[in-house]
């Protein structure tokens, strides 16, 4: 399975990473996509470690990270996160068997 996670608000946050993490065990492909304030997941350590998993892709837009977390050393995760755009949310559409939005 080809599982397809869209995040556009950390409340979320919690239900997301339950989500990846089940996604995960049942050895699922997954691609997240964060964009608004959903990029603010990328502050929690358990989410980044778990994108780091080679099942997973994870990307973000970039304007959203520029308005919500303009201060965060992403270089620091270059090795689990793809800077990009709403290009890679219609990648993670088109790339997907199912696809969740939060």
């Amino acid at each position: 399975m080809r599982f397809g996670i869209v995040v556009t608000d950390e409340n979320q946050a919690a239900h997301v990473s339950g989500l990846l993490k089940e996604a995960l065990s049942r050895d699922w492909s997954v691609r997240c996509f964060l964009t608004e304030n959903g990029v603010n997941m990328l502050k929690d350590d358990a989410f980044i470690d778990m994108a780091r998993n080679p099942s997973v892709h994870l990307s973000v837009c970039e304007m959203s990270v520029e308005r919500y977390c303009h201060d965060m050393p992403l270089s620091e995760m270059e090795d689990a996160v793809i800077i990009g755009g709403q290009y890679q949310d219609a990648e993670l559409v088109r790339n997907s068997d199912r696809v969740l939005v939060f």
